[in-house]
């Protein structure tokens, strides 16, 4: 019987050993379904059919099989599966292609895969990966692709990691927060066609022989720290077809020879320190479509060669310097889509021939030196978006056919010499959103057609000579007294001024132009009048204070530098508050304080943040900012200070005025003694602070009241602001705290300021808080709304209860997103395990509806996020005991 039975084991044995590809079958199902087990979360149920008795080559989800049945491929892409990477994987000894993009791993890539020397492909973009990138990557002597972008790799990039790259083609390493520099063993690589390290925080130069890669055709370094000349390495990479070198410190001359480049389609030099002229293009590549080399230091003409560039979709030299008039034959760029030329010294005449461009969709030729009419040719381009050519000299009427452009979204014709009146036409652009036709010599009434526009969100008709009576339509209505003001003949609501008492409406309006004589007197007394008022405003200021708030300019020598050999800042300093000093005395020593470091009290996205104390124990925040985003001049800056000046709440942190100069630019705002949100929750720098971080006297019911202040100062900005104000970076460091705990809402409407690359990307410092950022904001198809303040309040709730930031790394290779951890939490049942252990003497009820709100706010789709008042008014009924489920 034991002989038997040692038979059939022997049998058995032999069996398996002349069947390796069953053998390797059962042992790969396991490695598979181990894989399985290390998975925490699959929303989609993509692993369902990963079972014990399963096809592994035919009904496994995701696996493909080579001809002798082992494992060749695992492609599981945009699952949203969450876990950890399981190390039995490198028991694939034939696996060829790991793609996991688009899911929700963390930890790091196991150094056990270093065995997977079969490797081709491996594809983890898309996911919560963290820590250094694997030196052992390097050692994969076959792998071809390697794309480990939108991760959280960081560290600088090893040497080694092309050690053995000579068969790789394209490695991505973008969108992490990995320094230090470029390595020079990348040039190892003699098969890669491209690179990609957009999105860092790299510095020093591009490898000196990187042109020494033969059949090289990719190269982005967008969005990083590089710098140095470029100009004579990067024309040797012949073959290049995409070259991004956008948004660097780069100088010296832009390496315009790629133009005419056979293969070159795309090419970025914008927002670098490049200078120098734009070399003239003999023969410019016919698969060229995109050229951007704004906002550099370029001089000079557009070199007329440029218009032979018929495959151009985008054509980009915004904010540099350059002159002369356009050049013939841009109408024969058929194809163009973009044409953005803004912020030069051009002039000459906008060309008619732009009207022939059918696909024509941005025409951006805001503050060059035109001079000429807006050309009705225009009207052609029926796809156009956006048509801004403010800043200008131009002349004539606003061309009535501009209502062929039943698209357009952007008309900004502001800051030209346009007469005549507004076309009623203009009502008939429904999709219009923002309308500015500000300080021009526009005449006649405002048409009540221009109510039609519904989708408006910026509108401005002042410093014109309008007449008679403002629409009563609330559209319009909505914009207030600024979007009318300084039209000498306009009456009526929102304008103070009533029109019975300038008799607008008493006489009629029979012919069609008042006589020379008549407008003379009335322009004469117009100035008598204005003298009047002028000496009597002067007479009433000098006799005595307004009660109200005033504007106070306490110094203006714009042009001069901002700090002077004395160390005294200079320039244009306006004050909102009557209970700030005044006197350039009481300034001259606050505002030094500013070169003080020890006065630093915070870094924000646009700048930081100081402390300035004055004689009588007053003290304000100073934030020195460090970018001006989209803002273009002084005026703009000046324009959306003053605007942000004049909003009151209890729980928002006001702005008391600001300082301008060539050199600096500082927004004043209240000081709140208690710092920030953040810093109570989560920094030991307060007394009272227990061994854990944060602040202990931050109770459940202090917090509570945050959360409501919070919430009613967001409401306030979004509801009874008109046009609405949008935050766009909610986060705990913005929440400020008073002596009594208040919330006190900081950087709101500062949106312009935001550092931006341009139209097709943000900055990483758009938010410096990860975490907080509503999910359709990375998507550049939609618009940021009033629900992306909303999902980042969420966060902020959570925030409140779980005592967490919204992204923690608890352990080396451990990511706990916030969100994902409470919601969790409550579908199992444990939500008391999610309260911060800090808090004593509240009700569980209370803070699990509060997640709840935090989980609504936070919902992926934004249509199912509440508005903010509705926000606030659960929180109430929760306070009120209503909020129990």
């Amino acid at each position: 019987m034991k002989r038997a039975h040692l038979l059939l084991v022997l049998v058995n044995f032999v069996y398996i050993s002349v069947s390796p590809s069953y053998s390797a079958t059962i042992s790969e199902r396991e490695i598979l379904l181990r894989f399985k087990d290390s998975i925490s979360d699959d929303p989609y149920n993509s692993l369902a059919s990963w079972v014990s008795d399963g096809d592994l080559c035919n009904s496994f989800n995701g696996v493909a099989c080579n001809p002798q049945g082992f494992v060749d491929k695992i492609v599981l892409w945009n699952t949203s599966l969450a876990g950890t990477l399981s190390p039995r994987l490198s028991g694939l000894r034939f696996i060829r292609v790991l793609t996991l993009f688009g899911n929700r791993f963390t930890g790091n890539l196991p150094v056990d895969y270093s065995k997977l020397q079969t490797l081709w492909t491996i594809n983890v973009s898309s996911n919560a990966f963290s820590g250094p990138i694997p030196e052992f990557i390097g050692e994969l002597s076959s792998l071809r692709f390697l794309d480990l972008s939108k991760n959280g790799f960081a560290g600088e990039i090893p040497a080694s990691l092309f050690k053995f790259c000579y068969k790789a083609k394209f490695v991505s390493l973008s969108h992490n927060y990995l320094s230090g520099s470029i390595p020079d063993s990348i040039v190892n690589c003699n098969n890669l066609q491209g690179f990609d390290f957009s999105y860092n925080s790299l510095n020093g130069v591009l490898p000196s022989r990187i042109c020494d890669i033969p059949v090289l055709e990719y190269i982005s370094v967008r969005n990083n720290l590089l710098s140095g000349d470029v100009s004579g390495e990067i024309p040797k990479c012949q073959r290049l077809s995409h070259v991004d070198l956008g948004s660097n410190s780069f100088r010296g001359f832009a390496p315009f020879e790629v133009i005419r480049f056979e293969n070159i389609a795309y090419v970025n030099v914008s927002w670098n320190r490049f200078g120098g002229e734009i070399e003239d293009v003999v023969d410019c590549g016919e698969s060229l479509e995109f050229l951007d080399a704004s906002s550099n230091e370029l001089t000079g003409k557009i070199p007329a060669g440029l218009m032979g560039c018929k495959s151009l979709k985008l054509l980009d030299l915004e904010s540099n310097k350059l002159n002369g008039s356009f050049p013939g034959g841009i109408g024969k760029m058929e194809r163009l889509s973009v044409i953005r030329l803004g912020d030069n010294s051009i002039d000459g005449e906008v060309p008619r021939e732009i009207g022939s461009l059918e696909f024509l969709q941005v025409l951006n030729l805001r503050n060059l030196n035109l001079i000429g009419e807006v050309p009705e040719d225009i009207s052609n381009c029926r796809v156009l978006l956006e048509l801004d050519v403010s800043g200008n000299d131009l002349e004539g009427e606003i061309p009535k056919k501009l209502l062929n452009l039943t698209n357009l979204e952007i008309l900004d014709l502001h800051g030209n010499r346009l007469n005549g009146s507004i076309p009623p036409e203009l009502g008939s652009l429904s999709r219009i959103q923002f309308l500015d036709l500000s300080q021009n010599l526009l005449s006649g009434p405002v048409p009540s057609s221009l109510g039609n526009l519904n989708s408006l969100t910026h509108f401005n008709l002042s410093y014109n000579n309008l007449s008679g009576v403002i629409p009563l339509v609330p559209k319009m209505q909505a914009f207030g007294s600024s979007a009318f003001s300084n039209n000498p003949f306009l009456c009526g609501v929102p304008l103070a001024t009533p029109c019975s008492s300038r008799g607008a409406t008493a006489k009629p309006r029979n012919s069609k132009a008042l006589s020379i004589s008549v407008i003379i007197v009335i322009i004469a007394a117009a100035v008598i009048l204005f003298g009047v008022c002028l000496v009597l405003a002067l007479n009433l200021r000098a006799r005595k204070r307004r009660k109200d708030e005033e504007i106070v300019t306490v110094e203006t020598t714009p042009l001069a530098s901002s700090i002077n050999s004395s160390g005294v800042i200079i320039g244009k300093l306006v004050l909102f508050s009557k209970n700030l000093p005044s006197k350039y005395e009481d300034w001259e020593a606050g505002t030094k304080a500013l070169l003080d470091k020890e006065n630093i009290i915070g870094m924000g996205s646009i700048g930081s943040v100081y402390r300035a104390s004055f004689e009588g124990g007053v003290s304000i925040a100073v934030k020195k900012l460090e970018t001006l985003g989209r803002i273009r001049n002084q005026e703009e800056f000046e324009q959306e200070i003053g605007r942000l000046g004049g909003l009151q709440h209890p729980n928002l942190s006001t702005f008391q005025g600001y300082y301008f100069s060539s050199t600096m630019q500082l927004i004043l705002s209240e000081f709140v003694p208690n710092g920030s949100l953040y810093d109570n929750l989560h920094l030991r720098i307060y007394p009272g602070t227990s061994s854990s971080h944060g602040n202990t006297d931050l109770n459940w019911h202090r917090r509570f009241q945050i959360a409501l202040g919070t919430a009613k100062a967001i409401s306030f900005l979004h509801d009874d602001c008109k046009p609405a104000v949008l935050h766009l970076n909610v986060k705990s460091s913005n929440i400020l705290l008073d002596e009594k705990y208040e919330a006190k809402l900081s950087d709101y409407g500062l949106e312009k300021f935001l550092p931006v690359l341009d139209s097709f990307g943000l900055t990483k410092k758009f938010h410096n808080a990860v975490g907080y950022i509503a999910p359709e904001l990375a998507q550049q198809s939609l618009r940021a709304s009033e629900k992306c303040d909303v999902y980042s309040y969420g966060v902020v709730l959570l925030e409140l209860v779980t005592g967490r930031k919204p992204v923690e790394s608890p352990s080396e290779n451990q990511v706990l997103i916030l969100r994902d951890y409470v919601r969790d939490s409550l579908e199992s049942g444990s939500a008391s395990d999610c309260f911060d252990r800090r808090l004593r003497e509240f009700e569980e009820n209370e803070l699990i509806q509060v997640m709840k709100l935090g989980l609504l706010c936070t919902s992926e789709n934004p249509l199912k996020r509440p508005s903010m008042t509705e926000v606030v008014q659960v929180l109430e009924s929760i306070r009120n005991g209503f909020g129990s489920s």
